[in-house]
């Protein structure tokens, strides 16, 4: 063993030493010797087995993951068990410890992965996303993994399931702080996997995950076709929901449509409870906006460009917020009035697109046609006074359609149907608002009906 494995081997320990912080005095990593740095392993003496096995139960995954980074290469840590017969007095000729006590600790905490500004008060909430909502304050007010666990929440892009897994996060933290909470995307966690396979290191993925009282795990989606990351997660889920452990997912389509995942970690995402948020209505996305712009401080925002906006954008409350930003920015930078001509000419791209692009626009009558097709029944039944449940049903379902992709008021909506009146409609609308959160088939035919409807 030369002089630079040993050298080498004793400023790795030190920073072990300096990097690793426990309750108390680490009175069994000071028994510990750094002996030499080889290739692939970082040899460890210890004096005596039990000394080897506390650090291998509570020190392993960190000495492991510092000691890799330190050299720049995966490499293992080995343990060698040598009783010392240095004199009383006398020094290791290897070792001094007085070299590796530190002279301050530094401060780790375990990092939650949550950004601060996604908080239940900033989120706006509308018949869209009431139901996701309620759902996710529910688990953070009582997160013991015994009310909806998991809380599988399903969506499109942009619609407000990431703001909500980390409310959920925020809220624990800051009402349990002892609790310990991470919020991963389904990459981040493929990566830790990844990480843990490439330095031989698993016990660090397991202390990370399956220490949690909350995982908040976002696009679940993108575990698909990764067989060895599915296996892990299998059990790491398993070993949480065991524990009662709360467990929060969230994915782009719901459980049943996440292809090439095993059926045994597709049954587990339902086996609380799945809630779907849609596209916000037309009332929600002005409300965002008349949110955002008051956290933006703009005061000058007339209700004819907030309406235009709305109107403007549909499906994407990331979009929607981003054309706001464009509007306020270009006004500011151009020192003009923010007006509905200005914004017209600054979201032109977005609301003129290339007429190869160009979209019949979704019309009552489109939407019963379609709803008519889809049930195999015709438009004269949807508008007649028929209420038997094979006419009624796709009655409701196409009133909502129409609440959904149109435009129109409650009053046009009824007129359109024989003449009902406005209440008729929003029964009928919040009849398919409650009926979807718990239908699997109902959800996936209103899913395929938009669809359709959207081309």
């Amino acid at each position: 063993m030369g002089v630079h494995e040993t050298s080498a081997a004793v400023r790795i320990w030190n920073r072990v030493l300096s990097e690793i912080e426990e309750g108390g005095d680490n009175i069994y990593l000071r028994l510990v010797k750094p002996l030499e740095v080889t290739e692939d392993s970082f040899v460890l003496s210890v004096p005596a087995e039990y000394v080897q096995s506390i650090m291998q139960e509570r020190y392993l995954s960190r000495i492991g993951d510092i000691a890799s980074r330190e050299v720049g290469r995966p490499v293992k840590i080995q343990f060698v068990v040598e009783r010392s017969d240095v004199g009383e007095g006398q020094k290791s000729p290897i070792y001094d410890h007085t070299l590796v006590i530190p002279p301050r600790r530094v401060e780790r905490r375990f990092s939650s992965n949550l950004n601060a500004k996604y908080t239940f008060e900033r989120f706006v909430v509308g018949t869209s996303n009431k139901m996701a909502y309620v759902a996710a304050m529910t688990v953070a007010e009582s997160p013991n993994g015994r009310t909806f666990n998991p809380l599988f929440i399903y969506g499109g892009v942009g619609l407000g399931k990431t703001h909500l897994l980390q409310a959920i996060g925020n809220y624990v933290v800051q009402h349990h702080p002892n609790m310990k909470v991470l919020y991963v995307t389904s990459e981040m966690f493929m990566n830790d996997y990844i990480e843990a396979i490439q330095t031989q290191n698993s016990l660090s993925l397991r202390e990370k995950y399956r220490t949690l009282d909350i995982l908040l795990i976002d696009d679940v989606q993108s575990l698909q076709d990764k067989e060895g990351t599915q296996e892990e997660f299998f059990n790491t889920f398993n070993d949480l929901y065991n524990a009662n452990k709360q467990i929060v997912l969230s994915s782009d389509s719901p459980p049943n449509r996440i292809t090439s995942i095993p059926d045994r970690l597709r049954s587990r995402f339902q086996m609380g409870l799945v809630t779907y948020i849609r596209p916000p209505e037309f009332e929600t996305r002005v409300a965002i906006l008349r949110k955002k712009s008051e956290e933006l401080e703009i005061t000058n925002m007339p209700d004819d460009v907030v309406f235009f906006i709305a109107e403007t954008i549909r499906t994407n409350i990331r979009e929607l917020e981003g054309a706001l930003l464009r509007v306020a920015s270009y006004a500011s930078f151009s020192d003009s009035e923010i007006t509905l001509d200005l914004a017209k000419e600054v979201l032109k791209d977005v609301s003129e697109p290339p007429p190869v692009e160009r979209r019949e626009p979704v019309t009552i009558s489109s939407v019963q046609k379609a709803v008519a097709s889809f049930f195999k029944i015709s438009v004269s039944d949807l508008k007649s006074e028929k209420r038997n449940k094979s006419i009624a049903w796709p009655r409701h379902i196409a009133m909502y359609l129409c609440r959904q992709l149109t435009n129109a008021s409650l009053e046009d909506i009824g007129g359109s149907f024989g003449g009902r009146d406005h209440s008729t409609v929003l029964h009928a609308i919040n009849k398919i608002e409650e009926k979807i959160q718990v239908d699997k088939d109902l959800s996936q035919t209103v899913d395929q009906l938009m669809e359709i409807l959207r081309g």
